[in-house]
């Protein structure tokens, strides 16, 4: 049986490119909450009960599709891909970035909308340097340990 089909708080992770996979074991094992990764290739994870790896196909999205299939109100889904986010936030889920900012369905039109302007932009770029994200920060691993907890806490109630 998958750990979400059990009505109790699970953490759904897009774990391909997640910085922050060492946090989420510290947290959820605390909290004794299942966590699935999902990704396309091999992860190394730890041996623990609570801990389950999906590797799915390497086809575009499967890994999204895996999580927005079995995302639900019991869900903390942890992705930096927005469009992932909107899928599960629709699920009714918890949805995080790795940096610790929830997406939310006030947020998540606008994330959508600033996404397909910067697309537009790297699309368009040719000599100018129009960078990416910012560079992962401490305060960034101290915000997701934070808001990973408090999602935790509100699902246990």
């Amino acid at each position: 049986m998958d750990h979400q089909d059990t009505g109790k708080p699970h953490i759904l992770v897009d774990a391909d490119a997640c910085p922050v996979k060492d946090e989420i074991y510290k947290v959820a094992l605390r909290k004794q909450v299942p966590v699935t990764l999902v990704s396309n290739s091999f992860l190394r994870v730890p041996a623990h009960p609570l801990i389950k790896h999906i590797t799915v196909n390497d086809s575009f999205d499967a890994a999204d599709d895996w999580i927005a299939e079995r995302a639900n109100a019991n869900s903390v889904v942890i992705t930096a891909d927005i469009l992932l986010a909107e899928r599960t936030l629709k699920a009714g889920a918890i949805t995080l970035g790795s940096n610790g900012k929830p997406f939310t369905e006030n947020s998540i039109g606008s994330a959508i909308a600033t996404r397909a302007i910067m697309a537009d932009l790297r699309a368009g770029a040719t000599q100018q340097n129009i960078g990416g994200p910012a560079l992962f920060s401490k305060s960034d691993r101290s915000r997701f340990l934070s808001a990973l907890d408090e999602a935790l806490v509100k699902l246990s109630k």
